[in-house]
């Protein structure tokens, strides 16, 4: 761990498992309440510092973040992989898109606006920092997940707190070593523990804003502990996000990347595609189309070059996955490919798809956070729409088919994102975020930034 720029063990020790293999291949310090205690005063000690720094220094540390972990790229995606389980090049990816992440954070600004201009008053509008900040990532993409929430704090002029996942983080705390390397002491500390460790870094009553991605249900308890100290959260939750193909929309053309885009890190992302109505007529068509790609994806050790599709990134997920399909087919649902966990050591699931579900399963309600695929069809474009906004989660959606119409029935998606003719492609520069049950707030550019501020309005009269 890092704590206040300092290197710091801790007694205690959490497992970490390859889910490859099922094995434990390594420790992480299991954070103490004092330590805990010392890591949150440190960011609270740095703030003032940091804070008055001003943003052009601010900005150049970033800089200075994006490029030493760059150079330690390697280093990190192989921790990265051996602990989250997805293939060695999309770890590299993840990395290479976080230090460039630093970047593009630098060349965002918070100028002051004047907002009245008059003889006598001059009213201006500032951004200050909200204070030191708990950001807690999660198992899924764990190195992009924290720098998207490090990079527009720090700017802003706060300090952090990082908690990665206790089921990933290695990587997390190798990164969080490099960064403190080239930031002033307390302003980003790493800690590592077990699910003990979110609640007590919330509940710090010198935390003044959370930031975390993660489960609904976690991202509940985050919302009601830090209500009782009115600390900001911004929480991006749970998916369930659904696809609508429109009537006499090329199957052949688009179920390739339906496929791609359902299955990204194994399903395990929260804007991946998760549910998929077809018009009934065109079901047979595509469900085909997608037995025939997953029935070609090759599910392995992330470390093989050939694999397309690493392990669930553990046991817990792939038995959640299971279940849903297991329920899915128990009430009537056709498992037209996979449908069970591969016979071989490791939390290997092969993609899976499912069709024929009667209304209401918990594979179209919930989300399965898996390499599973289920295609239900529809008599008429008022069905889907009811469908894919019938679930508690309001995250993304997709509309495929010809732009014109699929804009229109878009409109008609309840999501904080609607694409057309792709899904869960996220941008540094556009804002992201869910509602209802899929979180509040929005992470990313510059909108994202202003979540890590508070307005604070100068308001100046002038002497007689």
């Amino acid at each position: 761990m890092t704590i206040a720029g300092r290197p710091v063990r801790s007694p205690d020790r959490l497992p970490v498992e390859d889910p490859a293999t099922a094995t434990v291949f390594a420790e992480a310090p299991q954070c103490t309440a004092a330590q805990l205690d010392d890591a949150v005063l440190g960011a609270v000690a740095a703030l003032d510092g940091w804070a008055r720094a001003g943003e052009d220094r601010r900005r150049a540390a970033l800089l200075a973040c994006g490029s030493v972990l760059a150079q330690a790229a390697e280093e990190v995606a192989e921790l990265l992989t051996a602990e989250q389980g997805k293939p060695l090049r999309q770890a590299r990816a993840e990395v290479a898109l976080a230090a460039d992440w630093f970047g593009h954070t630098a060349e965002l600004s918070l100028p002051q606006q004047r907002l009245v201009t008059e003889e006598a008053t001059e009213v201006t509008l500032g951004r200050t920092p909200v204070g030191p900040v708990a950001a807690i990532a999660p198992s899924n993409y764990p190195i992009i997940l924290a720098v998207t929430k490090i990079a527009p704090a720090l700017l802003a002029g706060n300090t952090v707190v990082l908690k990665p996942s206790p089921v990933t983080p290695l990587a997390s705390l190798r990164m969080g070593q490099l960064l403190a390397g080239v930031l002033p002491p307390g302003v980003l500390n790493t800690v590592s523990g077990d699910g003990d460790l979110g609640p007590a870094l919330v509940a710090h009553p010198a935390v003044r804003m959370v930031s975390f991605t993660g489960s609904t249900r976690s991202g509940r308890a985050i919302a009601r502990r830090a209500a009782d100290s009115f600390k900001r959260v911004v929480l991006e939750l749970g998916g369930n996000d659904p696809c609508v193909l429109l009537p006499g929309t090329d199957v052949g053309q688009v179920a390739g990347e339906v496929f791609r885009r359902a299955t990204v890190n194994s399903g395990q992302f929260c804007a991946a595609i998760k549910r998929v109505y077809a018009p009934e007529g065109q079901v047979a068509e595509l469900t085909e189309a997608l037995r025939a790609a997953a029935e070609a994806a090759v599910v392995g050790d992330g470390r093989d070059e050939r694999t397309d599709l690493g392990p669930l990134v553990s046991q817990a997920q792939l038995e959640h996955v299971r279940r849903l399909v297991d329920e899915a087919a128990a009430a009537g649902g056709r498992v037209v490919t996979g449908g069970a966990p591969l016979p071989r050591p490791g939390h290997f699931y092969p993609p899976t798809v499912v069709t024929d579900l009667p209304p209401g399963t918990a594979l179209e309600q919930d989300e399965q956070f898996g390499p599973v695929i289920p295609v239900i069809g529809y008599g008429d474009l008022d069905e889907a729409v009811a469908r894919a906004n019938g679930t508690r989660f309001a995250l993304g959606g997709s509309v495929w088919g010809e732009p014109v119409a699929a804009r229109a029935v878009a409109a008609r998606l309840e999501c904080g994102t609607a694409w057309i003719n792709t899904h869960g492609d996220l941008r540094h520069d556009v804002p992201f975020g869910g509602l209802r049950e899929s979180g509040s707030g929005v992470e990313y550019g510059h909108w994202g930034l202003l979540e890590y501020t508070h307005i604070k309005i100068t308001h100046a009269a002038r002497l007689p």
